[in-house]
Parts: C-alpha cells; structure tokens; sequence
C-alpha cells in the first residue's frame, strides 16, 4: 500500500438507510493517487449507495468524507464536480436530444468574449476528446442516435473531460465492445500516471488483474475486506462477496430433449432506417422441451431484435413462419405471444422489465392478472400467494411484498421480473442477458433455476454476450453475425475458439 500522504479521499463510518432497508453500516473506504479501488460485492451490498455519497447524489445519515484531508459535505453531484470528484454512472446520465459535444460540456460550456457559447470551440475540444477514445462519431450528432456502447464512451469522455482528482467508474464496460474496453484500459492507465485516483465497480474479476491495484470486498452493507488485488484469489474473492463457498455448477445429466415445442422458419426483420436491409434474414431453429439454446453473437448481430420478433415486437417489419407445439401460429403482439405460452425477460430489466414507480407485488402480479380476478377484482388473497411463492423460490431479497421494486438491488429486480414470466406457466422462456449487472452469488442462483426449470420440461433461449454463460448453459448455441446465423453447435462440440469464429464477419 502507498503511504498516508498518498490519500486523496478518506470515506469513515458511512452509514445509509432507505425505506426498509439499511443500504450501509458503519462503512470506510480510502482511495489513493494513481491506484485504482476495486468495489467488489453481489448486488445490494451498497457498493454504488457508497459511491452515490461520495459524489453528492445524496448525503449519508452518519459519517464523514475527506478530500485532500478535509472534511467535505456536498449538496448535489455539481458541488462533488466543482471539488474534482466525478462520476461515470452505470444508468446513463446523459440527454438523448442534445449532441454529442453539448452532453461532453453541459453545464461548463465554453463562452466567447460576449459571453455566449462558443459552438465551435466546444465542438473542437469534444472531437479531441473523442479521437482520445477512439469513437468515430461526429460532435454534432445527437446523442440518441448512438448505440448504447458509444453513448457509454461519451459518458467517459465527459467525465475525463474534466480534471477530476478522484473518478468513480460504476460497471463501465458492461455496454461496451472489447475494442472499447483496450481502449478504455488505456485511459485508465494513462489516468492513474497522472495521479488520478479512481473507484471502479465490476463484477468482472478478469478485468482487475489488468488494471486494479487494491479491493474493497462489501457484503449487505457491510465492508468485510480490503486488500492489494494481487493478494487475492478468483476464489476468496467469491467467498468474501457472498459469505460462502461457491460450488462450481456441474454438468447437468444431459436427458434427451422432449417434442418441439417452438420452431422458426426462416424469419427475418427489415432494418428500420435502411430500406432493402436486413437486421436478421432468414433464421431457422428447433426448440424442445427441457432445453437451452444459447443464443451468442457480437453487438449488433441481432440477438435482442430475434427474441423481440418471436414475441411480437415486430410484427409490420417481419417475415417468415413460427410454430408453436407443431402448430403455425401469427404472433401480431406480446399479448399474442403471452397466449400461445411465451415469456421474455428483456435486457434492459429498468425501463423495459418492471414498472419502477410498483410495488414488488404489483410488478410481479402483472402478467398474472386476468386469472387473479374475480367478478372482475382483483383477489389479493391469491395475488399475495402467487408473489410470496415467486419471492421464496427466487430467494428474493425485500422487507414485504409492498417494497417499491426500485429500492432493491438490480440482482433482484432481475429475480422479480423471472419469478412475474414464470408465474404465467409459459411453455418457452426468453431470457435477453439475464445475469447483466448482476454479482456471482445471484449468477449461481439464476443458473440454478434455469437448470430447476427445464428438468420441468420448460424451453429456454438464452442470449448472452459472456461466452463462458454460454457454454455453461446451452445444450445446443446457435451464433448470429450481422443478422445471419452462422452456425450451430451441439454442446460436445461447442468450444469459445469456434463460437467466436461463427461470430466475426468473414
């Protein structure tokens, strides 16, 4: 460890508590110049609530933050800017209308001699910036025209923009292509030579060995370690975050698959802003009772876009014909889909898998409903009972059923949103990203239960970008790349070498 002249920001006695739940207790932390701070710890162990008051988002109930030795009290995240502490969210800050240069300056635009906003010296400075981090992207394109990945790169470019004493990363790369990644390390290191400390939440461990130097490892509010990232292992890591040993997941006995229960023929959608393009063209798949097919392919191979087809987010830009139980069927809508017994838990679980502003009850009783009511009300005897039996399988944690669903960690929005499709007894279940953001303990869990769920017979399609989630999971992986499918593997032939392979574009 560097010595004491070396702290930039000292955090002692953080302690935090939301409505039912006590986020952190009695927490400290310190950062260094030059040394990147691993967070480490399953969802909801108040790695980003530490974080948050850190940059001012909201004040801690008891404790103190010191910056360069003095104690610090911010109001808001622009006080904690002013002081050189930023922070790069993992829910994009950003405004989708403005450019890409406006977004990079809001708030600290650059003024002429008359006092206005110098455009074109903005523009300037932001496309320095972006050749920095290698993102061939205009400074005058609006924001929302980006894809996620490069909308991430803005944010960093934001946040460097500024000569930050202290940066707070909470899951950076989680959006972002490899390339983006290489390139991202780079800034990083470069970072750390100037002298910047930084705190970076992950819950990819590959990546600390690269660019950590020290771990903060919290569990259920609590700090439980700290140490040189070089000290620990893969598996203490693990055992620290969730308080156990983690058993590697076996092999399950592989049993023949059942009957067909979905089948595609040749199904493809039109590309929105490319007249005659294609963002999937003639897909063909098999899927059968008690399965996984793993569905792997780099960005924008259209892996999101094939399971919102199937179920029925697309019906005026589709072709092709899709069976259920052998039986053709027309999907106009999900309602449609929901009826013929499909399920999908979408990637983006906050504004796409769950209705923040709900109760844990209301979320997970929603696709339920029509058979919860009687005499057109809703029976919140068997409501009550359907939720209880979704919290208890999916070990969900939460003080009641009436907890707003945005005070729970992501890992267990995520349980939610499983436990709500599973709920509807559906005969094929989609799952876009299903462990996103989501810690090892939870991983495990949600593994687990795929592996409960079709032991019960039910058909499963996984997308993921991890290609050892993949490999552990599917029993059979179809690959797309741009659109197309390219191959696929059995399990006993399935290896990372020749699914990456099938993924890149000849």
């Amino acid at each position: 460890m560097s010595n004491h002249g070396d702290i930039i920001l000292e955090a002692k006695g953080i302690s935090k508590q939301f409505p039912g739940v006590k986020a952190l207790d009695d927490v400290s932390l310190t950062l260094r110049r030059g040394r990147l701070t691993a967070l480490l710890g399953e969802n909801g162990a108040g790695k980003s609530t530490l974080m948050n008051i850190v940059a001012g988002v909201f004040p801690q109930d008891a404790g103190d933050v010191k910056l360069a030795g003095e104690v610090v009290n911010f109001s808001n995240p622009r006080q904690a800017h002013e002081a050189g502490i930023t922070m790069i969210f993992q829910e994009l800050n950003l405004v989708p209308n403005l450019s890409v240069a406006e977004n990079i300056f809001l708030g600290r635009e650059p003024l002429n001699r008359i006092g206005l906003i110098d455009a074109k010296a903005m523009n300037q400075q932001a496309a320095a910036l972006l050749e920095k981090l290698d993102l061939a992207v205009e400074p005058t394109a609006p924001l929302g025209s980006l894809r996620v990945g490069q909308q991430q790169i803005v944010e960093i470019a934001k946040a460097i923009s500024v000569e930050a004493r202290v940066l707070i990363m909470d899951e950076p790369t989680s959006a972002i292509t490899e390339h983006e990644i290489e390139v991202l390390f780079g800034i990083i290191e470069n970072l750390k030579r100037q002298g910047v400390a930084i705190a970076y939440i992950t819950h990819k461990f590959e990546e600390l060995a690269r660019i950590g130097d020290d771990a903060v490892v919290m569990r259920d509010g609590r700090l439980i370690a700290t140490s040189p990232i070089k000290d620990l292992t893969h598996e203490a890591m693990v055992q620290m975050m969730v308080g156990r040993e983690m058993k590697q997941r076996s092999d399950k006995a592989r049993s023949e698959p059942g009957e067909e229960v979905l089948r595609l023929e040749n199904v493809s959608l039109k590309h929105a802003d490319r007249p005659g393009d294609f963002v999937l063209q003639d897909i063909s798949l098999q899927v059968h009772r008690g399965e996984v097919i793993g569905i792997f392919g780099l960005m924008g191979a259209g892996r999101t876009e094939l399971l919102e087809t199937i179920f029925g987010l697309h019906p005026r830009a589709s072709a092709g014909q899709i069976y259920v139980e052998g039986q053709p069927v027309t999907i106009h809508s999900p309602v449609d889909a929901i009826d013929y017994g499909l399920a999908l838990a979408p990637e983006d679980r906050k504004s796409e898998g769950l209705i923040l502003g709900m109760s844990v009850a209301e979320n997970a009783s929603l696709p339920s409903l029509p058979r919860l009511q009687r005499f057109g009300f809703l029976d919140q005897e068997a409501e009550g009972s359907l939720v209880g039996e979704a919290i208890e399988r999916f070990r969900v944690k939460t003080p009641s059923q009436n907890q707003m669903i945005r005070n729970l960690s992501g890992g267990n929005q995520q349980k939610v949103i499983l436990g709500k499709w599973l709920a509807t007894h559906p005969k094929v279940l989609l799952l876009d990203e299903p462990t996103r953001g989501i810690d090892v303990g939870a991983k495990g869990e949600i593994y687990a239960l795929i592996e409960e769920l079709t032991a019960d017979g039910l058909a499963v399609i996984v997308v993921s970008s991890e290609l050892p989630e993949i490999l552990a999971l599917s029993d059979r992986i179809a690959v797309l790349c741009e659109g197309k499918q390219t191959a696929l593997f059995d399990r006993t032939d399935a290896n990372e070498e020749a699914i990456m392979n099938a993924a890149l574009p000849n």
